[in-house]
């Protein structure tokens, strides 16, 4: 994979300047390195760690760190950067002390693809057993501040009269339901970090995810953005598999990057906040939207078609509070964002203009 636009980075570490002098001479541990979260959150660090001649470490937990740097090999021989190995229920504790963990590990299994029967044990047990790990960790390794990196699933499903989410919203996952297993795990998670911030110096943060888009997000599987994008990379129809109906909101890994790494160091102890974008779209105006940003020939196809008298779903977070507690806000439109991250996957914009 290439490494991700110095431009982005510079983004980044320009708008989170502030808060990196409390990172000079400290080691970081992060886990989940590997993922959309973690390549960013790798990424950025290093931009900072260089920048300001921070002097700070990372230590990534991976399964497999040559594999890793098959796939980011430009990462490899950083000295900022090491690695444990190891799965996140059982890893080893890598020695000495590290002032910030963030916890950004998560199998979402096959849960949100249908295939719930193994899917919603190994998320189930790869959350609740990790962060568990995780944290006793944290509280035993010098740390000050741990980020536990959650998910608006938490919510379970957003009623259609309320159009954006809050965090004081009380509503939850059918926990009989296998579906429901993500968001139940990422509860327990909640719940675990104020446990610990009960019974020792830890300060947790948490960060309550919703959709986002950027590069290193997958272009196949669940993601109806990534699906979108891969369509218009290959000149294919963006087919829509539902109605197009259901209501959603993407936010760029730029901006993602600079809220986790905010509420990393400038949030208050287990005050959840939403990271998201608050500007809702239908599935198939984002179709509509791919189709703009990339190339505004192609068809859509849309299978599903909407049943009367039943509302479009929504999953959209207000994002008040990191605004009125963090003064975070989205700074990537989402058409910009669509073209940053096609260009990542090998889009060019010369292509608009052959079209």
């Amino acid at each position: 994979m290439p490494p991700l636009d110095p431009r982005d980075l510079e983004e980044i570490v320009s708008l989170t300047e502030p808060l990196w002098e409390e990172v000079r001479g400290q080691r970081i541990f992060l886990t989940g390195g590997t993922g959309f979260f973690g390549c960013w959150l790798i990424e950025s660090f290093l931009r900072a760690n260089q920048k300001f001649s921070l002097n700070a470490e990372m230590v990534v937990l991976t399964r497999s760190w040559p594999n890793f740097l098959l796939r980011c090999p430009h990462l490899a021989n950083n000295p900022a950067l090491a690695a444990v190995e190891g799965d996140v229920r059982s890893f080893p504790f890598p020695e000495g002390e590290f002032a910030f963990v963030l916890h950004a590990a998560a199998d979402t299994g096959d849960v949100r693809t249908g295939n719930t029967t193994n899917g919603a044990l190994s998320t189930l047990s790869t959350i609740f057993e990790g962060t568990h790990r995780t944290l006793e960790f944290a509280a035993t390794h010098g740390t000050r501040k741990f980020l536990m990196v959650s998910s608006g699933a938490v919510y379970g499903a957003q009623p259609t009269s309320i159009t954006h989410l809050p965090e004081d919203y009380r509503g939850a996952p059918d926990p009989c339901q296998a579906a429901s297993a993500y968001g139940e795990a990422k509860r327990a998670a909640e719940a675990l970090c104020a446990a610990y911030a009960g019974s020792s110096s830890l300060v947790p943060k948490i960060a309550r995810c919703f959709a986002f888009v950027g590069p290193h997000l997958p272009l196949q599987g669940s993601y109806a953005i990534g699906n979108f994008i891969r369509s218009a990379i290959a000149s294919q129809t963006i087919r829509i598999s539902g109605d197009g109906t259901p209501l959603r909101s993407y936010l760029y890994a730029t901006d993602l990057a600079v809220w986790l790494w905010t509420i990393l160091f400038k949030a208050p102890a287990l005050q959840p906040i939403n990271i998201g974008s608050h500007q809702a779209l239908s599935i198939g105006d984002l179709a509509r939207e791919v189709q703009a940003a990339l190339n505004p020939e192609l068809t859509i196809e849309v299978v599903g078609r909407p049943l009367p008298d039943v509302l479009p779903s929504r999953y959209v977070p207000s994002t008040q509070r990191a605004f009125d507690e963090l003064g975070l806000r989205q700074t990537v439109e989402l058409r910009d964002a669509i073209q940053r991250t096609a260009a990542w996957h090998g889009w060019a914009r010369d292509q608009e203009h052959h079209l």
